[in-house]
């Protein structure tokens, strides 16, 4: 039988692909950076590839090196199950994750069912308040926001990328001063998420038409209440594909236009780089992804 690579620079190379900082992976498995250094290095040497490309700020898993964390990271994972079955049974795993409302009633709610399945023991206490992530690693584990970028000093992931769309209800379509053009605006209210402020001026740019004024710009802080305020006529609703393509009553609101423009803000998944080291975090994190990549439309 081939002779297998040591578990500790499995184990490693794991952690350092997840957590995306050779400091953060060290710090996990109580290791010195040198140390889990080496053992990533004996692990490539034993494969005879490099793993991952040398950066002036660190590692970037290449793809190699991708290849191989889809093929072993879930046997790892099982390996953990088993042996935490066997010393002391299944524990409760609790993760507290902050989202927008409209991303978890979205997105999240109906695909908990599976997530359960796969993993019984992991529970989710679900943060809807704004600000999430300020709030991560006090008081959040981890977070999905809507943002233009992730702070650096955080493990951040897109969630696929998000096209804006203008929506609107046919009634005010087809009214007094229907929709035809971006000029005709001029006649309209728009409305615009509090945490997505730039989504016109940049959707207005992109269109050529950047002298385009509304005739007033209303803002929200709920996703929600924008999709029902557009589809009652109040105004036009700037706001991402994935919102639309989750509307359960397509015949109130009707997207706007045909150009595609690529939206400034997107989802992320984020935590602390740290964080990705602990099981519910990393459990939760490898499912959605997961779940995302089965089902494109989201």
């Amino acid at each position: 039988m081939r002779r297998l690579p040591p578990l500790s620079g499995i184990e490693a190379f794991v952690q350092v692909a997840r957590t995306g900082s050779v400091k953060a992976a060290a710090e996990s498995l109580l290791l010195s950076a040198p140390a889990l250094s080496r053992r990533i290095q004996g692990l490539e040497r034993q494969l005879g590839r490099p793993l991952f490309d040398r950066v002036h700020q660190g590692v970037l898993l290449n793809a190699e090196g991708e290849a191989l964390l889809h093929r072993i990271a879930p046997a790892l994972d099982a390996m953990v199950d088993a042996i935490d079955a066997t010393v002391g049974g299944a524990e409760i795993m609790r993760l507290r994750i902050g989202m927008p409302p409209l991303f978890a009633s979205q997105q999240i709610i109906h695909r908990l069912p599976d997530l359960r399945e796969l993993h019984p023991t992991l529970h989710l206490d679900i943060d809807t308040a704004p600000h999430a992530m300020a709030r991560v690693g006090e008081g959040l584990d981890a977070a999905i926001v809507l943002v233009r970028s992730v702070e650096p000093s955080l493990y951040g992931r897109r969630m696929g990328v998000n096209y804006v769309v203008a929506l609107a209800s046919p009634e005010l379509i087809n009214g007094p001063h229907p929709i035809k053009t971006p000029k005709d605006l001029r006649h309209h209210t728009i409305l615009l998420h509090r945490d997505m402020p730039e989504t016109f001026d940049e959707w207005r740019d992109a269109m050529g038409q950047p002298d385009v004024e509304p005739a007033a710009i209303d803002h929200m802080d709920s996703g929600q209440l924008m999709l029902e305020a557009a589809a009652q006529g109040l105004g036009i609703a700037f706001m991402l594909d994935s919102h639309l393509s989750e509307w359960d009553d397509a015949e109130r609101l009707v997207p706007l236009f045909t150009k595609k423009i690529a939206s400034p803000y997107n989802y992320y998944f984020t935590c602390r780089r740290s964080a990705m080291s602990v099981r519910a975090v990393r459990l939760f994190h490898d499912w959605l992804f997961e779940a995302l990549e089965e089902d494109p439309a989201s």
